[in-house]
């Protein structure tokens, strides 16, 4: 694998994964990833000055999804991972095309191929953001691997802001969750409801549990965090870049606001203590495109 910044030069295996979401969402991803390959080195960035990333026109999020990498891309990483859901489904292409041939990896589509694994009737639902929702990309990720699918798509913005701020269980969060999917999953609707539901953002996977005491256990409850784990993990073997020198990387993490608020709900999201002292504050306004495009 070469890139284009360093002219002949082909990345070594010991070069950095790097992660970006609009916050500490993507920290859900990271720590698949981390599971996954625990021998990798990773730079994980969360644009907490700007989240979410789910409200904003499909024109601000390319911007935003290109600076964070383009930062990232300075750091030297051999491989890409967008750990946000409405980045996924908005930018990917630009984000691809621009970074070629360093490999960029999405949610979007591991977390399609999970549902549709998961599913027994095809009837599915996504839980997402309001630009993940309203592009489609989900539906059509989830219909182009099978094509009986029913797929039912609801926006819950709210889910953002309550595991933003780490309220992910308890009577308030079952009465948004209530209000969000009970028209969805309701006993007796006149259509059978989804057998699976597919947490289309990378902050909802800590409301799982609160999820599953509404919903049952008959609803298959998905995220992508594992199968976009196991898709970097065959993408850095074809490649040729896996790294096979250290039992154990390291984790940088930056962040572009807050670094205490970072740490403290961060904490929750990577399932281990944080400190602000080990989060760096980054600025995107000044994240160079790389050379040669």
């Amino acid at each position: 694998m070469r890139s284009k910044t360093q002219g002949d030069q082909a990345i070594p295996s010991s070069s950095p994964i790097g992660v970006f979401d609009s916050g500490v969402g993507g920290l859900t991803v990271l720590r698949a990833l981390l599971d996954r390959l625990p021998g990798e080195d990773f730079v994980y960035l969360g644009d907490t000055a700007r989240l979410p990333y789910g409200s904003k026109s499909p024109g601000s999020i390319r911007q935003y999804s290109l600076q964070a990498a383009r930062l990232l891309h300075e750091r030297g990483v051999k491989c890409l991972v967008v750990a946000c859901n409405t980045a996924s489904a908005i930018a990917l292409d630009a984000l691809t095309q621009e970074f070629d041939p360093v490999p960029v990896i999405g949610v979007l589509e591991p977390g399609a191929a999970a549902a549709c694994g998961a599913t027994r009737s095809g009837r599915i639902a996504v839980l997402a953001t309001e630009s993940t929702v309203r592009g489609g990309a989900y539906q059509a990720a989830i219909t182009r691997r099978r094509p009986d699918a029913v797929v039912t798509a609801r926006a819950c913005p709210l889910f953002v802001a309550l595991a933003e701020e780490g309220w992910t269980d308890g009577p308030i969060v079952e009465g948004v969750i209530h209000r969000y999917l009970d028209q969805i999953f309701v006993a007796g609707a006149a259509v059978a409801h989804p057998d699976t539901l597919v947490l289309g953002c990378t902050h909802f996977p800590v409301l799982a549990p609160t999820l599953r005491k509404v919903l049952g256990p008959d609803v298959a409850i998905v995220d992508s965090a594992a199968t976009t784990a196991a898709a970097l993990a065959e993408v850095l073997a074809q490649r040729g870049v896996l790294r096979h020198d250290q039992a154990a990387g390291s984790v940088t993490l930056l962040a572009t606001d807050g670094p205490e608020r970072f740490a403290r709900v961060g904490a929750m999201f990577l399932g281990r203590p944080l400190a602000p002292t080990d989060v760096e504050i980054v600025d995107l306004a000044f994240a160079p495109a790389p050379s040669g495009t």
